[in-house]
């Protein structure tokens, strides 16, 4: 087993011990909670992770992946619940959605002219795939689509094994020496798809185990005081 299978399989663990099964992508419609969770906790799914099934919900995924974008998941999670009052979780009826309520719709989570031009695209994308299970590719030609909504998109709504890198995924592993801190997207997202089984569950839960996680020990600085994680490694 090499150094990084064995180092990267241990915070995984070790994380899964501290929190347990996330249960993402969470689901407004969904009455599951999680009460590890920090800031939202309504809509998550634990070890469920035939979720989401029907249309709407996938199409929920795919909005959410945009919105969450520059701004927390509370965020993103108030604009979903207006678009849900507006009957707008479908796509063929936020596409008839006047700009300004739109705009007004999902303003909570912030860049609303750009984000409202990004809802509109996806859509529009969406509507013309017809089910299909759209490729990395494609996913990335869409305006605002960028490697980490893609990745989400893909884990997340279509249970495709694509490994999702953020912020505080960077954070923690840069903290503990494990990369460098100037490291590209694809390169991180390449050592944990190398040194991990390719199962859509795991990587599900990992990423959002490193979220929660990060919320706790990585938020401010100096970042990573006290992370149990450093025991392990």
């Amino acid at each position: 087993m090499s150094k990084h299978v064995k180092q990267i399989m241990n915070i995984y663990h070790k994380l899964y011990s501290l929190y347990g099964p996330q249960g993402w992508w969470p689901l407004i419609s969904h009455e599951g909670r999680n009460p590890t969770k920090t800031g939202a906790v309504r809509g998550y799914h634990p070890q469920n992770y035939d979720l989401p099934q029907m249309r709407n919900q996938i199409y929920e995924v795919i909005l959410g992946a945009i919105l969450t974008q520059n701004t927390s998941w509370l965020q993103a999670n108030k604009a979903l619940i207006n678009l849900h009052q507006l009957n707008a979780i479908e796509p063929e009826k936020l596409l008839k959605l006047d700009d300004e309520i739109l705009k007004s719709a999902i303003r909570c989570a912030g860049f609303l002219n750009q984000k409202s031009t990004y809802l509109k695209e996806i859509t529009t994308f969406f509507l013309e795939l017809n089910g299909r299970i759209p490729s990395r590719k494609e996913l990335l030609q869409v305006k605002g689509v960028g490697n980490e909504t893609a990745d989400s998109i893909l884990l997340y709504a279509y249970k495709q094994p694509e490994f999702v890198v953020d912020a505080y995924t960077l954070r923690i592993f840069a903290h503990l020496n494990l990369v460098d801190d100037n490291i590209k997207y694809m390169e991180l997202k390449e050592l944990f798809q190398s040194n991990l089984p390719t199962d859509v569950p795991i990587y599900q839960e990992y990423h959002a185990l490193l979220v929660e996680h990060a919320k706790r020990y990585y938020k401010r600085k100096p970042y990573g005081v006290d992370d149990p994680l450093k025991l392990i490694i």
